[in-house]
């Protein structure tokens, strides 16, 4: 039986540095929609809800290392694996713009796009090189950014309805407790009926 090949993520313990670069332009549901969910009929409350909103798109995207709607982030970290294969930490993965090596003397070059490819859809997202190798930055720390493009679209019809859904009833499951309670307590649980709507998209975890 083959060896699978070695993979690189950010869970391995590099140092690293996610950043980003350019936050999604709208958020993958409506203050109308949410409202509607929760039979609100005022505007009372608008402020509110779209800020529930965003933590909640916030909370589900770090639960599933996953962009839902399409925002630009750049990746440092040290060195390369040892094989060919480099896990990214966000999916879905729609491009990648560049990959920078820093030199010893600080000069910084791109890789040719020709000698690497991507596999954005795959959960989690890969980059292989074409070669077997990749080229060594001549610094000891951060000496490799990846800059990219992740999420499913820039609309909210591009997201899939699965997690537009959970993302609903999370807005409401913050909406309705919004009351001071212990961390860990069972207001600040998430909702199983969330969870189970949400796991076909999460990486599976060994």
């Amino acid at each position: 039986r083959a060896t699978p090949p070695e993979t690189f993520s950010a869970r391995n313990g590099a140092i690293m540095g996610l950043v980003l670069t350019s936050a999604p332009a709208v958020e993958p549901v409506t203050v109308d929609e949410v409202k509607s969910f929760l039979r609100i009929d005022h505007d009372d409350e608008n402020s509110l809800l779209a800020s529930l909103i965003t933590s909640s798109r916030l909370q589900i995207e770090a639960a599933l290392d996953l962009a839902l709607i399409t925002q630009s982030w750049s990746w440092t970290f040290d060195s390369w694996p040892k094989g060919n294969v480099l896990e990214l930490p966000i999916g879905f993965v729609r491009s990648v713009e560049a990959v920078r090596i820093t030199a010893r003397d600080g000069t910084v070059n791109e890789v040719s796009p020709d000698q690497f490819v991507l596999e954005g859809g795959r959960i989690p997202p890969r980059l292989l090189s074409k070669s077997g190798d990749w080229p060594k930055p001549g610094i000891p720390a951060l000496g490799i950014e990846i800059a990219f493009t992740a999420g499913f679209g820039s609309e909210p019809s591009d997201v899939p309805e699965p997690i537009r859904q959970a993302l609903l009833m999370l807005v409401a499951h913050w909406y309705e407790h919004r009351d001071p309670a212990e961390i860990g307590g069972a207001a600040t649980r998430i909702p199983e009926a969330v969870s189970a709507l949400l796991k076909p998209y999460s990486r599976v975890r060994l």
